[in-house]
């Protein structure tokens, strides 16, 4: 499901904010830098809001945001449905008792971990990121928030990269994008 196909008007204005950058973080990749859409408050406004939208009346208690860009995206959609924010964080950036899931990227390996106690067992959970590309870490996000008993609503990035198929490694569960990149 993707608002793009939805053709709701406020996306184009959120695709032209987004900059591709090639050969970014190394040969080969197509970065999609999120700061230039953030330098817009109209397009930023509109990026949160279309997810508000979504999920308002949801009965989600949690947002799951993966860092560092989903810090950005998360917290703004945790306050306005009234959700708790958790941070997912890569290795030894949370003080206290953490779980953590290691993955694979498009670019190497990585470790996501969350607070201990941080959710708790039947919360409703939203995982919300930038871009889904081989789809590696959303499923570590997901199958950390799932050992603690989580129910994973969906997961919601602004930009998907369809051609790298990550949406099928999400195991049927749904994801909701704005943007599609190719």
């Amino acid at each position: 499901m993707s608002a793009y196909r939805d053709k709701d008007p406020r996306i184009h204005g959120i695709q032209t904010k987004i900059r591709v950058v090639p050969d970014f973080p190394k040969q080969g990749i197509m970065f999609q830098d999120i700061t230039t859409l953030l330098l817009d408050p109209k397009a930023f406004k509109d990026t949160i809001d279309l997810f508000v939208e979504r999920y308002k009346g949801k009965n989600i208690s949690v947002v799951a945001g993966i860092e560092a860009r989903g810090f950005i995206f998360g917290p703004p959609i945790a306050l306005a449905i009234g959700a708790k924010f958790v941070p997912l964080r890569k290795p030894k950036k949370l003080p206290g008792k953490v779980i953590s899931e290691e993955y694979i990227l498009e670019y190497g390996r990585d470790c996501l971990e969350m607070h201990v106690g941080a959710v708790e067992a039947g919360e409703r959970a939203l995982v919300v990121d930038d871009l889904i590309a081989t789809g590696g870490t959303l499923c570590a996000a997901m199958n950390l928030l799932e050992r603690v008993g989580a129910e994973v609503v969906e997961c919601a990035c602004v930009i998907e990269l369809p051609d790298l198929k990550g949406r099928e490694r999400l195991n049927g569960k749904p994801l909701y994008v704005l943007v599609e990149s190719h």
